[in-house]
């Protein structure tokens, strides 16, 4: 099966093209200049370029804080950009995995989301991303849309990479803590990913279209997963650092985010039989790629100097 990812540089797209040799799966990524969702001329070339059996729309807008003064570019790539994807899967005749954000949610709900609550982002990346969501569903009915929510990996700029390089020269560390999401390992996403879109070559029954939530096992707030990433990384003979937790409205930011973020996968395991590991472990295993060769390499650097 070859399923062809948006994007080159993302930490879906880069933890698909990892795992899908592993996974029997033919992995190929697209992106700029070929395939721009800024320009949407250029995606249905290059997408049929490749003949897919299945497309992963994973390339997207995902700056936070700068997309509310990049409105226009924002949309463009996550609501007409995603729009356009989908209407080429829809002339290839393919099955299109989306995906989009917790960030659909004003985070008012006292519990976790589920898949049929009423939207409302409150920020201009969830706006867009809503719209795009609106746009696939306009243009392709073999169509499944993956909502996720604080994914993390050893690729790319995400929160658990910020909080290591913080805490190489840091011993104490504000993090907002009055914000509750599901953190998810993206090669745990890529994983559901592939298992998911097999499917949907395989069986075109509808019950595997439609909208899923797709996290990590268990819930935290920012101040628990930097907790636990520093707990992780002491194992790799980093210094204790300490997580102050602070509210929202300590931290200087442009942009208003969800108080809860809490997704309900419950869907997804479900239809798809699919239940991503917790959180915790998967933060650790992050941690133990970034830092575990370095360690490695600083033992084998000492031992040399011994002798």
């Amino acid at each position: 099966m070859r399923i062809v990812v948006t994007g080159k540089e993302g930490q879906i797209a880069r933890s698909l093209a990892a795992l899908g040799p592993h996974m029997d799966v033919e992995i190929v990524t697209a992106g700029r200049p070929e395939l721009d969702l800024a320009v949407p001329a250029s995606i249905m070339s290059a997408l049929s370029a490749v003949r897919p059996d299945a497309i992963v729309s994973a390339a997207a807008y995902t700056m936070v804080d700068k997309a509310e003064t990049e409105r226009d570019l924002a949309f463009a790539v996550n609501g007409l950009g995603a729009g356009a994807v989908a209407e080429a899967a829809a002339r290839l005749d393919v099955p299109l995995l989306h995906l989009s954000t917790d960030y659909v949610f004003n985070g008012r709900k006292p519990g976790r989301y589920v898949e049929t609550d009423p939207v409302g982002p409150i920020c201009v990346y969830g706006a867009s991303k809503l719209d795009g969501e609106h746009r696939a569903v306009a243009a392709a009915s073999n169509l499944a849309i993956f909502r996720t929510a604080w994914v993390y990996s050893p690729y790319g700029v995400n929160f658990l990479k910020i909080m290591l390089r913080l805490g190489e020269t840091r011993d104490k560390l504000p993090v907002v803590a009055d914000q509750q999401g599901c953190p998810t390992s993206a090669e745990d996403i890529a994983r559901a990913l592939i298992l998911a879109a097999r499917r949907m070559v395989d069986d075109r029954d509808g019950r595997y279209r439609g909208i899923f939530h797709l996290t990590g096992a268990g819930e935290a707030s920012w101040a628990e997963f930097a907790h636990e990433i520093f707990c992780a990384a002491e194992a790799y003979e980093r210094n204790p650092v300490e997580v102050v937790p602070i509210a929202s409205d300590q931290y200087p930011s442009p942009v208003k985010r969800p108080a809860n973020s809490r997704l309900s996968s419950d869907k997804l395991t479900h239809i798809y039989g699919i239940t991503l590991p917790d959180w915790r472990t998967s933060t650790r295993k992050v941690v133990e790629t970034l830092l575990g060769g370095k360690l490695t390499q600083a033992r084998s650097a000492h031992s040399g100097e011994r002798q």
